[in-house]
């Protein structure tokens, strides 16, 4: 090991090991397999890693996607609906179900988990977000763990395909920046995207083989360049991934990306081994 990847060992696990609130997004392709079924065996790892990381007296928020393609899967639908309001009837149908297997994984841990549903409106109104930073704060308080997603049934931002530009800049559209904006609104520490790609590559995965890019300082335009688009059934992709990492850095905090379907893979970022890309926190001069 060279002096200069000594140092950045050093400073990961200094980084990682610190981290005392914690917000992690599990990426629908994590939650559900390949045949559109709950993966019941990796989740539950995944909910016994967080309940580990809870009982070390860290503080943990998770943010969950797939409830649309469980809500595809309960219907027996052959693909994911195009219109608006059948992906919104999925999305509720899917909610309930993917709740219960939250509750039911935790409390076999004997942890509580709270339902929290969000709308952009609840970042932009100073009232509605007071009242949201306090439940919150009550919830850790409580050694709650928080299970956040977007509310598809009363909000189309992250379910809509707009084909021209928005009335109003949206806040979010797909929980990668929804887990970032919490991250940053409840003061955590570390952002952990898991997804089913071991990070970000200088180049497509599925076209040769690029290297990992293993630490991030700054998200320049060359950055940008090595993303590709989303994939499977989730909703972000990689360029989705890599603007909430932006603004994680921005807001002083830092965020990986990592695989999900790796062997206690958040036990492992959380004691700072070599996992994933690191974003570090941006250096204000």
């Amino acid at each position: 090991m060279t002096l200069s990847s000594a140092k950045d060992a050093t400073e990961r696990a200094a980084v990682l090991s610190s981290a005392r609130r914690i917000v992690i997004k599990l990426g629908t392709n994590v939650v559900i397999n390949d045949d559109g079924k709950v993966a019941f065996g990796l989740l539950y790892s995944l909910v016994e890693s967080i309940a580990n990381l809870r009982r070390q007296g860290r503080e943990v928020l998770l943010v969950t996607s797939g409830a649309v393609a469980l809500g595809v899967e309960r219907l027996g639908l052959e693909e994911r609906p195009r219109d608006l309001s059948r992906l919104q009837a999925c999305a509720a149908i899917g909610q309930s179900r993917l709740m219960s297997i939250y509750d039911d994984a935790f409390a076999k841990l004997d942890r509580q988990v709270a339902q929290i549903l969000l709308t952009e409106d609840d970042f932009r109104d100073r009232t509605r977000y007071a009242n949201l930073r306090a439940t919150f704060a009550a919830l850790l308080e409580l050694g709650v763990i928080p299970v956040i997603n977007e509310n598809d049934t009363v909000s189309t931002m992250e379910l809509e395909q707009p084909k021209g530009p928005p009335r109003q800049e949206r806040m979010f559209g797909d929980n990668d920046k929804l887990s970032a904006l919490v991250m940053t609104h409840i003061d955590a520490d570390l952002l952990i995207l898991l997804s089913d790609v071991e990070g970000l590559y200088d180049g497509n995965p599925n076209l040769g083989k690029p290297a990992l890019i293993e630490r991030v300082d700054r998200v320049t335009d060359r950055i940008r360049g090595f993303v590709q688009g989303g994939n499977g059934r989730g909703r972000g992709g990689m360029l989705s991934k890599l603007d909430a990492a932006g603004v994680a850095m921005e807001a002083g905090r830092c965020a990986i990306i990592a695989n999900g379907r790796t062997p206690r893979v958040i036990e492992r970022i959380c004691a700072g081994e070599k996992i994933g890309t690191l974003f570090l926190a941006e250096r204000t001069a």
